[in-house]
């Protein structure tokens, strides 16, 4: 089927699922990637409480909480391909690590 005929077909408000192949269906910028991250003891029993709370899993309260933290310096969205570039600035980690000492943690 051609796509202006999918189209139409969409637009008349009819059920085009069965043209679909959602196996096969991505979402741009939304592919997932394993990282890594060693967080001190008391950050992880804080957010292990936080996350029983919740009742969710601790990596979903992560992915949230770092979705959802309004940050000047960090643009978190995703970002198209031809602009994939450094998404952290030296001023955000510089903030990060003076906020931490400022707390009474020091960052290194």
């Amino acid at each position: 089927m051609k796509a202006k005929d999918l189209d139409r077909r969409f637009d008349a408000g009819e059920d085009v699922k069965e043209c679909l192949d959602l196996a096969k269906a991505k979402r741009p910028g939304h592919e997932q990637k394993r990282v890594n991250v060693d967080f001190p003891l008391w950050m992880v029993e804080s957010l292990d409480r936080e996350a029983k709370r919740l009742g969710v899993p601790r990596q979903a309260l992560i992915k949230v909480l770092i979705a959802e933290t309004p940050r000047e310096d960090v643009d978190l969205r995703p970002v198209p391909e031809k602009h994939k570039g450094p998404a952290i600035t030296r001023s955000f980690f510089s903030a990060a690590c003076l906020r931490a000492r400022n707390r009474g943690r020091v960052v290194e």
